[in-house]
């Protein structure tokens, strides 16, 4: 029995070591990617391969989010689960609307644009007050809301007591995300997301990966 509890907190900090270490690598390059753009790197802005770009590592990040989230659940102690299962179910339903966002983008709005078409996407055109970016940005709003609740899993000292103050930072944007389609220049301060987000999958990282050399040492 102890040996199945051993392997199963090994498989814990391994899927949350990896799948924090892919969200941090994953909203870098998407962060660098949305720098490129807007500096002009990658040519006229919005070009195709600046939406390639950015929308593919956003789309990976969703699939790596939740398993984050999951491994987040599974780490919890009972008594915090609660906290944990609310985070995932936001977890869930950012990465259902983030992601088709980004497949229609990437197999409908890039394609019909570079065939000369973008007058037949219509309401599917993807840029800064469109329905498709109204959706993003609340997909967002319920990741932030999945770190909030996820914050309150972490109550040790030391480096958990960080990750939940990351955490929680980073979840406090949640209603200052989607109301950029209310009040543009909120868009300054959900731009924090780009140092939040990162901090927190990297604390997550180092106390995933923490506990799996715990697991080691243990035999597990």
């Amino acid at each position: 029995m102890q040996t199945q509890i051993q392997s199963s907190n090994r498989t814990v900090a391994e899927a949350g070591f990896w799948s924090a270490c892919f969200c941090t690598v994953l909203g870098m390059v998407y962060l660098l990617a949305e720098a490129a753009n807007l500096a002009g790197w990658l040519g006229v802005k919005d070009s195709d391969i600046s939406f390639y770009l950015r929308m593919t590592p956003s789309l990976l990040l969703a699939i790596a989010f939740v398993i984050l989230m999951v491994s987040i659940h599974s780490y919890a102690p009972e008594r915090n689960r609660i906290w944990s299962h609310i985070g995932l179910a936001f977890a869930i339903i950012y990465a259902v609307m983030v992601t088709i966002v980004y497949f229609v983008v990437i197999t409908v709005v890039v394609p019909q644009t570079a065939a000369g078409q973008a007058q037949q996407i219509g309401v599917l055109a993807f840029e800064f007050g469109s329905f498709l970016y109204a959706i993003d940005v609340l997909g967002y709003g319920f990741m932030c809301l999945s770190t909030l609740f996820a914050s309150a899993v972490f109550t040790g000292h030391g480096l958990e007591s960080w990750t939940r103050k990351a955490l929680f930072v980073n979840g406090i944007l949640a209603p200052v995300i989607p109301l950029q389609m209310v009040y543009a220049p909120l868009w300054k301060l959900a731009a924090l997301w780009g140092l939040t987000f990162p901090t927190s999958t990297i604390l997550l990282a180092v106390l995933f990966r923490r506990l799996l050399r715990s697991q080691t040492l243990a035999g597990g």
